[in-house]
Order: C-alpha cells, then structure tokens, then sequence
C-alpha cells in the first residue's frame, strides 16, 4: 500500500498517514516556470497498488491538473492499480442541464479521471448520487455524515429536530433523524439565482426544539443562515449546523457569525480557510479515521458498505 498526495490538503494527508501508520509516497508536485503542473514519483511504484490523495477544491482547476496528471505518471509507470482519494470532487453541483446550452462538467471529470487511468475512485458525499453512474470504473461514495454524527451524538440534547435546509436535502435529513431518534422538518425555499434563495414555507414543528441542520456542502451559506433564521422565528432553541465540504466562499463565515446559528460541525474533506479557523462557531472534525479503514477493507478486500449499516 503506497499513499501520494497532490498540495490540495496537506494536513489531511498528514492525518491520514497517522491513521494507517504508513510512510507519505516520495512525489514532487510543484510547476515549472510558464504555471504549467511537475510531477515527478521519486520511487519505484511498478506493480503497486496506490492511493491518491486529492480535493479538487479551490483553486479548482489547479488541483484537477494535479489530479489528474498524478494518475497519468502512475499508470506510466507501471502502477498495478491507482485508487483516486478525492474526498471533496469538484464540479459535482453541475450534474445536469437544468437549463438549455449548459454543459454536464462532473460527467466531463468523471471522463477525465478515467480516461488519465484511475482504476478506482473513493470520495465523500458527491451533491448527487448519480454522479457515481458517470464512472466506468468502481466508485465508493462515502457519507461524512458517519463523522460528525458522533460529534452531535456527545453533546446529548434531547427534544431533537432535523432540519432538512431545502428539498434536495430531505435524504441526508431523513437518515440523520433516524440515527439521532429525532422528528424531521423542512425548509421550503425558492432559488432566484445561482447563489441566491428566498425562504418561502417552514414545514414541520421546531417551536421549542434544539434543531440540527446537516448538509453536504455550504458555498455562500446564504440558504443555511437563511434556514437558521426561519428557525429561530418559528421557536427553535439551540440551532446546530452541520456539513461534510466546507466550501464557505462569497462572504459565507461573515453571514454564519452574524447568524442564529450556535455551531457550524464540519469535515476536513477541505482546508478551512485562516478566516473560518479563527471563528469560534466553526468546528472542524476529521475524516482521516474513516478514509483509513475504507483503505484497509480495500487491502483486505473486506465489504466498505457495511460500514454505514
């Protein structure tokens, strides 16, 4: 078993290792001098089975190349199988055409993926689940939820809701709500924009109630603190949020700091940025205990799925 990384998250990459008691595989990943990605594996790989680690997060594209060009020096170099980490993947909200003349671009980076010779994808809490039927090649989608369930499962609150943050969400709801033993609600909202929603119908009972909301990613956060808000004005006490990709761009930590929420719970599936490290509602939890058993059923050829039974 030999782990590689890209520069997308050091300290999870760092975790990771600890986790497994393994040695970070020998690799540079810099750029030359016109921007263009080097990568050069510093160690023979021929017949080894390796695992990259790499978010396609922000920069994007910048770490896509790396992704991908990191597959491409495997596979030429003899690697027997290349299992591609990617614990947040990129482009994952533009699944569809939800409108004419727009392309399917996480269907276009599935195509890349493969096409640069990964023989096995491992990610967390893809925005859609039929993301993992553009692959021709195994794809074991995990849930993150598994990590921060335990964080809110520590804190014992009683007279729970979970709270669904739009319609979409009503799956990960739902499945929290049993886990937890608590009742479900849900926000009804109307998207007016690409970043913009406008809360339109609280249903379900809150009115005195510590409210969880779970997500799989928060970008603006401008439909969280939203939520939160129509919360707190229906009676909702404590208001915990709860997300696996802490995307929090356009201004996001400064709306979740002057929003009802009391805790944001996230995952390490993205570095947090110097602004959201400093907030004191922000907590960050990692996923590395989880990726490191997945990649020792994998060695053991073991079932991954009954991890979330």
């Amino acid at each position: 078993m030999r782990i590689f990384a890209g520069n997308s998250n050091p300290e999870l990459m760092k975790k990771l290792c600890q986790e497994l008691r393994a040695k970070p595989g020998n690799i540079t990943v810099g750029k030359f001098a016109d921007g263009e990605t080097r990568v050069v594996i510093n160690e023979n790989v021929r017949n080894e089975n390796v695992y990259i680690m790499q978010s396609t997060s922000a920069p994007t594209n910048e770490h896509l190349m790396e992704l991908l060009i990191m597959i491409d020096a495997f596979r030429r170099s003899s690697a027997q199988g290349i299992t591609a980490i990617i614990p947040y993947y990129g482009y994952a909200r533009q699944d569809r055409k939800d409108q004419p003349r727009v392309p399917i671009t996480a269907k276009l980076v599935a195509d890349l993926i493969t096409a640069a010779g990964a023989t096995r994808v491992i990610t967390m809490d893809l925005h859609a689940d039929q993301i993992q039927g553009f692959f021709n090649i195994p794809v074991d989608n995990l849930y993150g939820s598994l990590v921060y369930l335990d964080e809110l499962k520590k804190k014992k609150l009683k007279n729970l809701v979970v709270v669904s943050t739009d319609v979409g969400g009503i799956k990960i709801a739902r499945a929290t709500a049993k886990k937890l033993g608590a009742d479900l609600a849900i926000v009804d909202k109307r998207r007016t924009g690409p970043d913009k929603t406008e809360v339109m119908h609280l249903i379900g009972e809150v009115a005195g109630k510590n409210a969880i909301m779970p997500d799989d990613l928060i970008s603006t956060g401008t439909t969280l603190v939203q939520a939160a808000a129509a919360l707190r004005k229906n009676g909702a006490k404590k208001i915990i949020a709860a997300c696996t990709h802490p995307i929090l761009s356009g201004g996001a930590v400064e709306k979740i700091e002057a929003s009802p929420i009391d805790e944001l719970i996230v995952t390490d599936s993205i570095p947090l940025s110097a602004e959201a490290k400093q907030s004191k509602r922000i907590r960050q939890v990692s996923v590395a205990p989880l990726l490191a058993e997945v990649i020792r059923r994998i060695e053991k050829s073991r079932s991954i799925s009954s991890l979330f039974e």
